[in-house]
Order: structure tokens, then sequence, then C-alpha cells
């Protein structure tokens, strides 16, 4: 699995091992066009033999979407569909803070904090029983689903 906190500037990026025992935050990607983006991340979920993605969903404390959740759910969809990988959606209300906690990164910059919270999604995706949505029917709705295996070609 692939996680992802999809920010404006940077993305957080974290994985965990087949089993979904250990989640390791990965070096964050500094945002550039999609089609820069997409040859970084498609690499990755080839090296890793990703089977599917988790995407934060910044929700307000009512549970609505946020402006920067629409950009995360087209984001998300868009990169599940070119690289033919299932989807799920995460409630990734004040994981960012979570994250700073946790580690010790108040302030950080240097794309720690967005890995770590990408980290801090991908094990709240485990632990609440993950599933994943096939693309086609991906919704910003934070809920399970079955999914189907990715693709590593060009």
């Amino acid at each position: 699995m692939l996680s992802l906190d999809v920010g404006r500037r940077r993305i957080g990026l974290a994985g965990c091992d087949p089993l979904g025992i250990t989640v390791t935050a990965l070096p964050a990607l500094h945002r550039n066009r999609f089609d820069v983006d997409l040859k970084v991340l498609r690499r990755l979920c080839c090296t890793r033999a990703v089977q599917g993605l988790v995407v934060g969903l910044p929700l307000d404390d009512a549970g609505v979407p946020t402006a920067q959740a629409m950009h995360c759910r087209r984001y998300g969809e868009r990169l599940a569909a070119v690289l033919q990988l299932p989807l799920a959606w995460v409630n990734e209300h004040s994981s960012t803070w979570a994250a700073a906690e946790r580690h010790g990164l108040g302030g950080d910059r240097s794309g720690r904090l967005d890995s770590a919270a990408a980290a801090l999604l991908l094990e709240q995706w485990l632990r609440e029983g993950p599933a994943l949505k096939p693309v086609e029917s991906a919704t910003p709705m934070l809920g399970n689903g079955v999914g189907h295996g990715g693709s590593c070609g060009q």
C-alpha cells in the first residue's frame, strides 16, 4: 500500500509491508506538474509492488469536505485511474498536528512532517479494517469496497 498526504507543495508518502504490519514514512514528493509527479509515483509503486492507494481527505470538525479535500479527491482519483490501482479514503482531520506531536516535527518544512502524517493515515486505514474501491467507483466517501491490481507499464 502507498499512503498519500496530498498538499499543494508536497505529497507526504508512506508504505507498509505486504502483511500491513510495519508502516514506514517515505521521502516526501515535492510537487510538480502531474506528469512529473506521476513518473516518480509510478516508479515508487513498481519498486514497492503497491497494490492500492490510501489518500487522506481533510474534513472539517463536522466531517464536511474542505476545499483542500476536493483537491485531494481529484488528485487521488486521477492518480489511481492512471496507475490502475484501487483507492481508499481516510479522514485526515488533525493528522498533521498529530504527526507533529508524535514525532516532534512542529514547523518542519522538509517534508518529514508530511510523510509522518501519511504514515498515520496508513496506520488508521489498517486499524479500521482495510478495504479498497476500484477507481471507477471511488467516491469521497470514507468506506469499504473491493479493488483490483495495478500496473507498472508506461
